[in-house]
């Protein structure tokens, strides 16, 4: 990525890699950009540089177990996930809402973070994931479990790591074929990097652990649904050729209050917006953040 690329610590040891792309002229705010798996912050390299030249200040961390970020054997709720992104942001000292746009994984952790610090969000943007305790979720892990396998797979302790273990490539080549509209947005560099990322020592076990999360996160959704729907501005984000945008309509409304939140599909793209289709990522990113 065209961008400086940094290590923070926080204050409880965890190391949280980041990568940073400063706004060009004016700047009008800050954009927190959260990847999903089998990524890292490098899913972003094609539209950092793009949302800088509108004008914003574009942070993408590599969540915790992720990259080039700490990999603890703990904390893998996507509340204690959020909070890590909420630790990152004190570091760099910016106290300023900031607008939080998550993908997949990053789309459990951009809403936990809205439901638990929505004074320091000034719009949230997700998708591409079935968030843990709404109707989607409860349906990918029974309707749809041969769709959503890894759902249930990457919660069995330690069976995952052994049998994907030596054969990384083969594992995260089946989600980029499998969920890819557009085949040649991830090129063979591309998978490269990430299968050398999910190669390090302790990788794959951070990351099925974000899964083992679901239920325990589930139960936090719950909670803060009863405590009062999200009222901040809200962008529901789904590939224009994926499964996921059928079920975001009401996956939006059972946790976000009605009228604070839209719902857009990007066309030409699958699972992988970002890098499926940046320009069309970048455009619906920037019109809602700039309409809200």
């Amino acid at each position: 990525m065209d961008c400086s690329y940094l290590i923070a610590t926080l204050n409880d040891g965890i190391r949280i890699a980041y990568a940073e792309q400063p706004a060009e002229g004016q700047e009008k705010g800050v954009i927190v950009l959260v990847h999903g798996f089998p990524q890292t912050s490098y899913q972003f390299r094609k539209v950092m540089k793009p949302l800088a030249s509108s004008g914003y200040r574009v942070i993408a961390p590599d969540y915790r177990g992720a990259g080039l970020s700490s990999r603890p054997d703990t904390g893998f709720t996507k509340s204690v996930m959020a909070t890590d992104i909420l630790h990152l942001l004190d570091h760099l000292s910016i106290k300023s809402k900031v607008h939080v746009v998550g993908h997949d994984i990053g789309g459990m952790i951009a809403y936990a973070f809205v439901a638990q610090y929505s004074h320091r969000t000034a719009s949230v943007t997700w998708g591409e994931c079935p968030l843990p305790g709404t109707t989607a979720m409860h349906e990918d892990r029974t309707t749809h479990a041969q769709q959503q396998f890894h759902f249930l797979f990457h919660g069995v302790p330690d069976l995952p790591e052994a049998l994907v273990s030596g054969k990384e490539e083969i594992y995260l080549s089946h989600f980029y074929n499998k969920l890819a509209y557009n085949a040649n947005a991830i090129a063979p560099a591309d998978l490269n990097y990430y299968v050398k990322m999910y190669r390090q020592p302790g990788a794959l076990r951070a990351a099925f652990r974000t899964y083992a999360a679901f239920l325990e996160d589930a139960d936090e959704c719950a909670k803060w649904v009863s405590d009062g729907k999200c009222k901040v501005p809200a962008l529901g984000l789904s590939g224009g050729m994926s499964r996921h945008k059928e079920a975001a309509p009401q996956m939006m409304a059972e946790v976000h209050e009605e009228g604070t939140y839209k719902v857009v599909d990007v066309a030409d793209s699958g699972h992988w917006i970002a890098e499926e289709n940046p320009d069309g990522f970048v455009k619906a990113v920037v019109g809602f953040i700039e309409h809200n």
